[in-house]
């Protein structure tokens, strides 16, 4: 009579776990796209309904919060010297860029707008600056000299301190994007804006995600896809910053969009495109950019020096060569 018990709930096991599989396998996978910060956005996500809507009002109020292209976001408004309590999107942004602004020992630096605009990358458009504008600029740049004050208010040492989070914005609406699904009850979703990617659970093939890593030769148009590497991954954010794309040329040499916040100039270093991959897309986001602001060496020594993060720095050796250079706990996520 054991026997029999045993083997009936051995048979209703069965019986749960290929209903669910088959409830599983019938529920849709939905793909949305659309635009955001400037870039395109995609979304892959199992789910009985298309959540489109629900994904653009939160992507509306990130636009709202941290925006620099929109004339009435928080961000714009600090910029203007506007003193508010701001939101918690961006709070939250400022608060995790301060650290690792720290960590980076001043690499990664939200207050390099008006370099960034002076070069003609950022949301304003400056002419091309000489040596005098440049040291001029840096006095009023440095994430030391902002805070957060007890009312949480942002604090400036000079007026003239403007404030750009396009560096790490977007990884967090990937992440924010990512747990609302998650709530809705999605287990299996891909989100992307931009080179910042989230995925969780699996794809339509019930595999890990498969996401490319570009070549990175320059094209400015976007229209080379040629892949340097696919990674298979779940569970994490991956981030990719390069200076093969936001560029240009001025007496035939190249000025790209990474500005180096101590230096006041667009970097010169070998490494070409920086993918890192973290626990959340936040921080795969701004390690990225640091990375290719500290170039290849030091990039390595701080990688090192962050178990959490893994990394795959694609650069030119001294005769123009593409190479790679790979974590150890990055290797485990190539595709072969």
């Amino acid at each position: 009579m054991k026997k029999q018990n045993i083997l009936w709930l051995f048979l209703l096991l069965l019986g749960s776990i290929w209903i669910i599989r088959r409830h599983n396998d019938a529920t849709p996978f939905h793909k949305n796209s659309g635009m955001v910060f400037g870039t395109i956005y995609q979304l892959t996500y199992q789910h009985p309904e298309d959540l489109q809507a629900e994904v653009e009002a939160e992507l509306a109020r990130f636009d709202g919060s941290l925006s620099t292209f929109n004339d009435t976001s928080t961000i714009t408004r600090i910029n203007r010297g506007e003193r508010l309590v701001p939101d918690s999107l961006f709070t939250t942004v400022f608060r995790r860029a301060e650290e690792i602004s720290r960590e980076t020992q001043g690499a990664f630096d939200i207050t390099v707008a008006p370099l960034v605009n002076a070069w003609g990358f950022g949301f304003k458009k400056g002419r091309f600056p000489d040596s005098l504008m440049v040291d001029s600029l840096r006095q009023f740049v440095g994430y030391e000299k902002v805070l957060l004050d007890s009312l949480g208010r942002v604090v400036k040492q000079d007026a003239r301190t403007m404030l750009d989070c396009s560096a790490i914005a977007k990884g967090y609406a990937v992440d924010v994007i990512a747990d609302l699904l998650q709530r809705r009850g999605v287990k299996n979703l891909m989100v992307a804006i931009g080179g910042e990617v989230v995925v969780r659970g699996h794809n339509e093939q019930g595999h890990p995600w498969r996401i490319g890593i570009n070549r990175p030769v320059d094209d400015s148009l976007s229209v080379n896809q040629e892949l340097q590497m696919v990674l298979q991954i779940t569970g994490v954010g991956v981030a990719t910053s390069g200076n093969y794309r936001n560029f240009y040329y001025r007496g035939g040499k190249k000025y790209a969009h990474t500005i180096d916040p101590t230096t006041g100039y667009p970097v010169q270093h070998q490494i070409l495109s920086s993918t890192v991959i973290a626990p959340d897309c936040l921080t795969a986001d701004a390690y990225a950019t640091s990375f290719m602001v500290m170039g290849l060496e030091k990039a390595k020594q701080c990688v090192a020096a962050h178990p959490e993060l893994d990394a795959c720095f694609i650069y030119a050796d001294s005769i123009g060569a593409l190479k790679t250079f790979l974590t150890p706990g990055m290797e485990q996520y190539l595709s072969h």
